[in-house]
């Protein structure tokens, strides 16, 4: 029997880590699935996501929401919280940054299925949702709906 666990080599958990400055400095680490014998989702929201307006450094809020369907890989969440965070000093257009977030997601875990919502709170006057996804669901796995309302201002 080996002593080698599934979560030897991570890097941020257990210790101070150190803020990454921006998206590319940004480590996602990912730990094997011990349940990828079966299909089944994983979310996680991120309901105070902040980035900056390319042009105006002025910060944009949106509400994310990540699905996936793990194949022989999870994202390690405390590495996700950091990756998320550094967009915080990153200036970007929402697609660019709901779009980006995914593809990373996608290349470091290359799951069965993934799904992202950004629900972006308006800046201007106007919303903007962006949403991407790599394809159909697996048969059979219980995907809820992301369960956020279009935005409705003060009604």
């Amino acid at each position: 029997m080996s002593d080698k666990s599934i979560y030897d080599g991570l890097t941020m958990l257990g210790g101070q880590t150190v803020q990454p400055q921006s998206p590319e400095e940004a480590v996602l680490e990912r730990v094997p699935n011990p349940q990828s014998d079966v299909d089944y989702a994983v979310r996680f929201t991120a309901p105070e996501f902040t980035s900056l307006c390319p042009l105006t450094g002025q910060p944009d809020f949106a509400h994310l929401v990540i699905d996936y369907v793990p194949g022989d890989w999870l994202v390690e969440s405390k590495s996700l919280k950091l990756f998320l965070t550094s967009f915080r000093n990153h200036g970007a257009f929402h697609e660019d940054c709901t779009v980006s977030i995914g593809r990373r997601l996608v290349d470091t875990l290359s799951p069965k299925w993934l799904r992202l919502g950004g629900y972006w709170y308006p800046r201007g006057g106007i919303p903007i949702d962006v949403f991407y996804q790599t394809g159909e669901p697996p048969k059979g796995v219980w995907i809820p709906d992301a369960g956020v309302p279009g935005y409705r201002g003060r009604g």
